[in-house]
């Protein structure tokens, strides 16, 4: 780096004995750098997979629930059929640029993704609908409808850009969306289940953040002729870059599970 700094005659690094950080000039130099750096990057990336077996990190980003269905069905799979290749997995409940954040991959339910991205479907479609626990229903009776809901205590969804998510219906084609109310509000399913579990109120979930709870008896499912239909979860990409070999060794393992 100095020898770079003497030939341009600029100082591009300010040095302490404690630190090091880029002067205006070095934030400049990098700015102008990284297309050709990222370029550079993609041409490394593309003949890596020559080597014989993929390796190096995959970012990617999910929403909890779509995490936990990797980290269970996709994950181990990986580990044992790719080892050199790490999985760098961030867990984010808002919907991101990925390209700009720095992941190679995101995952999402299909109707979230951006159109200018690449989707692989990769878990099975996920329903939503209400549960809620024995003892609730015992003590304050079953809706038989989505309307009756504002008469019932039910556990609150925030969603990530800060509003409450109106649970939605549908019936025969129908779509209904209810504004609800009750003693606590959440941003995360998990926490939703085991709320209901304790009788806090209906709860409006996934159906695999309920599945286990109502296998075992401690939920039971509300309203089933008005659920809506189901829908896809699918791990993207973009498709204007190559893609890395570690993420094609992932996208390789996620189509094999399908």
């Amino acid at each position: 780096m100095r020898g770079l700094e003497e030939r341009l005659g600029v100082r591009l690094l300010n040095r302490t004995t404690r630190s090091v950080s880029p002067t205006e000039a070095g934030f400049e130099l990098l700015a102008r750098l990284q297309p050709a750096l990222a370029t550079l990057d993609q041409a490394l990336d593309s003949v890596a997979g020559f080597r014989g077996r993929p390796s190096g990190t995959v970012r990617i980003n999910a929403p909890r629930l779509a995490a936990a269905l990797l980290v269970r069905d996709i994950l181990p799979v990986m580990a044992e059929r790719f080892p050199d290749v790490v999985v760098d997995l961030v867990v984010e409940g808002k919907l991101i640029d990925i390209v700009s954040a720095g992941f190679d991959a995101g995952v999402r339910l299909v109707e979230s993704i951006p159109r200018d991205m690449i989707a692989v479907v990769f878990a099975d479609a996920v329903s939503f609908f209400c549960v809620a626990s024995p003892d609730y229903l015992e003590r304050f009776g079953e809706p038989m409808t989505p309307d009756e809901l504002t008469k019932h205590r039910c556990i609150g969804h925030r969603v990530p850009n800060g509003k409450l998510y109106p649970w939605e219906f549908d019936r025969a084609g129908r779509p209904l969306m209810v504004d609800t109310s009750g003693p606590v509000i959440l941003d995360d399913e998990e926490l939703m289940v085991e709320a209901a579990i304790k009788g806090l109120g209906i709860a409006y979930v996934a159906s695999p953040a309920a599945d286990a709870a109502l296998a075992a008896g401690h939920l039971r499912r509300l309203l089933p002729a008005w659920t809506p239909a189901p829908e896809k979860i699918a791990i993207y990409y973009p498709g204007h870059r190559a893609v890395p070999p570690a993420l094609r060794a992932l996208l390789d393992v996620i189509k094999a599970a399908r």
